[in-house]
């Protein structure tokens, strides 16, 4: 098992299988926050839908092409980032490496991701890209 425990989170690397509890949370509709670093190294903190694959390895948000958060995965391609999600006292973080997607086949398959997950079409935008992280750390819920 490849865990650590930090200030009283169990952090788990992605070696591990996720937990049918843990597949169940991100099935389930919640706020989530993505977090990408500004360029003077100052957090940007944003609620955002997520996607999550069953085996946990990749994440998706899709977004505009000139938002912050993509300018900010742009500035550090891969960049690091965080997506968590919270409902009372459950709660999961995500971490890895970000990379901006631009082209159709990966915008479309994320918004079908997303279609599934939160029960709507999202709405259609010219400027639209995905944000696709690589997973590697898992805190909170294992």
């Amino acid at each position: 098992m490849d865990t650590d425990r930090r200030e009283g989170t169990r952090m788990t690397r992605t070696t591990e299988a996720p937990s049918d509890e843990l597949r169940a949370f991100w099935a389930e509709r919640h706020l989530c926050m993505l977090t990408t670093l500004r360029p003077d190294g100052k957090p940007h903190v944003v609620p955002v839908g997520v996607t999550v694959d069953e085996d946990f390895t990749t994440a998706r948000v899709i977004c505009r092409r000139g938002s912050v958060k993509a300018r900010n995965v742009r500035l550090g391609e891969p960049a690091r980032v965080v997506v968590s999600q919270v409902d009372g006292r459950r709660w999961s973080s995500l971490e890895g490496s970000a990379v901006v997607r631009e082209d159709p086949e990966s915008v479309a398959d994320a918004e079908n991701r997303y279609a599934v997950r939160y029960h709507r079409q999202p709405t259609p935008h010219p400027e639209r890209v995905v944000i696709e992280i690589s997973l590697d750390r898992r805190l909170g819920m294992r």
